[in-house]
């Protein structure tokens, strides 16, 4: 099997694409999996109804704490958290998110 190997120069991420089961799975330049589709869109809308409301910055697959998914939260103060879900998408914890953790 060959490999092929794509470099971009000046690109700000390197994006690498796939579809399975509906969901797109994206990596970005520090390997975060943001993950997009209609189950990325109930994890979305079960995190905001969790937090009130606010901008859902990403998606993730998860594996701490018992969950399956993980969505990071800005909420309408500036504050960000991540709320992570199980696979029937109902919150396992929301913990704070700052680069200080």
């Amino acid at each position: 099997m060959k490999k092929r190997t794509a470099i971009a120069a000046g690109a700000a991420a390197v994006v690498v694409a796939a579809t399975a089961g509906g969901v797109a799975v994206a990596t970005d330049d520090d390997g975060d999996v943001n993950v997009t589709g209609p189950q990325a869109e109930r994890a979305t809308d079960a995190a905001l109804k969790a937090t009130g409301g606010g901008t859902a910055n990403s998606v993730e697959r998860d594996n701490e704490n018992g969950a399956t998914w993980e969505v990071e939260v800005t909420r309408e103060d500036g504050t960000t958290v991540d709320v992570r879900l199980d696979e029937d998408y109902e919150v396992v914890v929301i913990e704070g998110d700052t680069e200080d953790e």
